[in-house]
């Protein structure tokens, strides 16, 4: 799911970020860098995907992978790497970001993602490199490493979500409204009582009329109600600007509604393709949007595999812990 989905919206993540000074023994985020390149690659069908590099063009090839789907990068994903040991790629996935056409699910599934990291590893020459991703940053480095495992090296991976409906359920259909009745209450609220037997289709009526008001009205209630839980002393209470809400609702309910284009249980069922690659699981204990029971079940049976479950946390990536944690993990990623 998503960014930070989760992590925290992109259009807020840096302000974040700023208050997470302290991280761990590792230390605290790198600071600020700029790409030392930035491209467009037209990908057909009217996708053009926005990509760069940061860091030491020569280091290890890292590709991070935001969360949503939707969320788009932010310039606050840099900042867990070292750059001076790490090739660091980031793209906002198709509809998203800097990416174009906004807000456009036509010729947007996850084979189509999966394709669009191929297109960046060739165009920029990468070898085998660690896919770093949270939420449905992970999902989709979870799915790429089961479609291509020689193109990875190792994985980093917080808040899992594995696409599956039960985990759907939990976030759209009330399991996580039990510890918030009120913000649930509210997400509720637009949506007529008939048709609250399966909420993501009921707003992906309204996020898919055809009516800009609608949609984007729809849009907001949509990302207030992840935003709200994304930290566990819920730090990013605002509302995003009406375009980016848009943009993230329409490609996250599109995607859930099609149940993220992944079987079943896909990729539990395939984790025998990445037996062999080392994975750092980041989890937080209190994470609302993506409990740690996915994480969990990932990492049983996978011994490459390190979960790291982090105390008193939730499900962003700028909460100081969850921070940290991803730090040190690069840091021993680059240090091997």
């Amino acid at each position: 799911m998503a960014t930070g989905r989760r992590a925290v919206y992109s259009w807020d993540m840096d302000r974040l970020a700023a208050q997470n000074t302290a991280a761990s023994p590792h230390g605290r985020l790198y600071p600020p860098i700029e790409p030392f390149d930035r491209r467009r690659l037209d990908r057909g069908d009217g996708h053009v995907i926005y990509v760069e590099q940061c860091g030491n063009p020569a280091g290890i090839p890292v590709i991070v992978l935001h969360g949503g789907p939707g969320g788009g990068c932010s310039p606050v994903m840099r900042r867990f790497f070292d750059p001076a040991r790490w090739r660091i790629v980031l793209f906002d996935q198709r509809g998203c970001g800097l990416s174009t056409p906004q807000a456009e699910v036509a010729a947007n599934t996850t084979a189509h993602l999966l394709g669009d990291i191929d297109a960046i590893v060739a165009a920029l020459g990468l070898g085998p490199a660690v896919l770093f991703g949270g939420s449905w940053g992970a999902t989709l480095a979870v799915a790429y490493a089961q479609a291509r495992p020689e193109a990875v090296r190792a994985l980093v991976l917080r808040g899992v979500f594995l696409g599956r409906q039960s985990e759907l359920d939990w976030f759209y259909q009330g399991g996580a409204g039990r510890f918030w009745p009120e913000l649930w209450a509210r997400f509720a609220a637009p949506i007529p009582a008939a048709e609250r037997g399966d909420m993501i289709a009921a707003y992906h009526r309204r996020l898919f009329s055809g009516d800009r008001e609608v949609e984007t009205r729809a849009a907001l209630g949509w990302t207030a109600w992840e935003n709200a839980l994304a930290a566990m002393d819920n730090p990013c209470p605002g509302v995003p600007p009406p375009a980016y809400a848009r943009a993230f609702a329409r490609l996250e309910c599109h995607y859930f509604a099609n149940r993220c284009f992944l079987d079943e249980g896909q990729l539990l069922r395939d984790r025998h393709r990445i037996a062999h690659l080392p994975a750092v699981i980041v989890q937080g204990r209190y994470d609302m949007v993506c409990p740690p029971q996915s994480a969990w079940e990932l990492a049983c049976g996978w011994d490459a595999a390190e979960l790291r479950l982090v105390p008193a946390s939730g499900h962003a990536l700028t909460e100081p812990r969850i921070a940290a944690e991803l730090v040190r993990a690069t840091d021993e990623l680059a240090a091997l």
